[in-house]
C-alpha cells in the first residue's frame, strides 16, 4: 500500500513543483517588464518636462511675435496713411502741372517779350555810354585846346577852364574884358574871344552860352539900371563880338545875365568881389543830340 502511495505522491508533487518553477519565471519576467516600464516612464517624464519647457519658450516667442506683429501692423497703418497723403499730393501736383501747362504758352511769350525789351534797353544803355564817352573825350580835347591857346599872355586869375560832366566852362575876369562899371569890351578881350571863337567854329555840334555876373555893389547910371542890367549887357556884348566879328552862327549863341547872384566867393572884401565879377562862357553839346539819345526808337541804330 505504502509502495503504491509513494509514486502517487510523487506524481502529484511533480506538477506542483513545475507550477512553482513557472510562476517564479513569470514573476522575474514581470519584474523585468516593470523595471523597463519604469525606465520608460521616467524617460517619458523627462521628455514631458522638456516639452513643457519648449512649450513655455514657444509661448513666450509667440507672445513676442504677436507684440511685434501688432507694432508692424501700426507701422503698416501709418505707411498706408502716408501713402494716401502722397497720392493726394500727387493728384494736386498733377492738377497744378495741368494748370501750368495751360499758362506756359502765355508765360513763355511774356518772358520772350521781356527779354526782348531788356535787350533793347541794354543796346540803348550801351549807346548812351558810348555817347557819353565820346562827349567826354570831345570836351576834354576842347578844354585842352582852349587852355593851349589862352594861356599865353594871360594871368591864371583872369581865365579858368573846367570840364564838368558834359560841358566846358570858361570863366573870364571882368578886369580883362571890361572897364570898371562898363559893358564895353577892351581890345584885349576881343583878342581872347577870337581865340575862343576859332575853337568853337571847329565844333559845329556845340552851343555857346555867355553868362554875365557882377558883385553886390549897387549900380545905377544913365545907361545901366542895376546889376541885372549890367550882367545882361556884358553877356550880349560878348555874344555880339562872337557873331559880328568872328562869324559864329547866332543860332548857337545864348546870352544870359545872372546879376550879383550865384557867387563863387564872399562879397565881404575886394578879393571876393573881384572873383564874383566874371563872364562865363559855357560850351555844351547841341540839345537836339540829347533828344535823339533819349528817343527809344533810335536805341538799336
Amino acid at each position: 500500500m505504502k509502495t503504491l502511495l509513494r509514486p502517487a505522491i510523487i506524481l502529484f508533487a511533480i506538477p506542483l513543483l513545475l507550477s512553482a518553477c513557472v510562476t517564479q519565471k513569470k514573476y522575474q519576467a514581470s519584474q523585468e517588464d516593470l523595471r523597463k516600464a519604469t525606465e520608460l516612464l521616467h524617460a517619458c517624464n523627462e521628455q514631458k518636462a522638456l516639452c513643457q519647457t519648449n512649450l513655455s519658450t514657444c509661448q513666450s516667442d509667440l507672445n513676442l511675435s504677436r507684440n511685434s506683429l501688432g507694432g508692424k501692423q501700426d507701422q503698416f497703418d501709418q505707411l498706408r496713411a502716408q501713402l494716401k497723403d502722397c497720392q493726394t499730393q500727387r493728384d494736386k501736383q498733377l492738377t497744378q502741372v495741368g494748370d501750368l501747362t495751360v499758362l506756359s504758352k502765355g508765360a513763355n511769350d511774356n518772358i520772350n517779350a521781356t527779354l526782348s525789351q531788356l535787350e533793347n534797353k541794354d543796346k540803348y544803355i550801351q549807346m548812351l555810354l558810348a555817347a557819353k564817352s565820346k562827349a567826354d573825350s570831345i570836351n576834354l580835347a576842347l578844354a585842352v585846346n582852349l587852355k593851349g591857346v589862352l594861356k599865353q599872355g594871360l594871368d591864371d586869375k583872369d581865365v579858368d577852364i573846367k570840364v564838368d560832366k558834359t560841358v566846358v566852362y570858361i570863366n573870364l575876369s571882368d578886369k580883362m574884358l571890361y572897364n570898371s562899371g562898363s559893358y564895353t569890351l577892351t581890345d584885349r578881350a576881343k583878342e581872347v574871344l577870337g581865340k575862343i571863337a576859332a575853337i568853337v567854329s571847329s565844333r559845329p555840334e556845340v552851343d555857346v552860352m555867355v553868362e554875365g555876373y557882377t558883385d553886390n555893389k549897387a549900380i545905377n547910371t544913365a545907361c545901366i539900371v542895376d546889376n541885372w542890367d549890367l550882367s545882361v549887357k556884358r553877356a550880349t556884348s560878348v555874344v555880339r563880338v562872337l557873331q559880328n566879328d568872328y562869324k559864329i552862327d547866332p543860332n548857337k549863341l545864348i546870352a544870359a545875365g545872372r546879376g550879383e547872384y550865384n557867387t563863387l566867393a564872399s562879397n565881404a572884401d575886394e578879393d571876393g568881389r573881384a572873383i564874383n565879377r566874371r563872364t562865363r562862357i559855357i560850351i555844351t553839346p547841341r540839345l537836339n543830340q540829347f533828344y535823339d539819345l533819349l528817343d527809344p526808337s533810335k536805341a538799336a541804330k
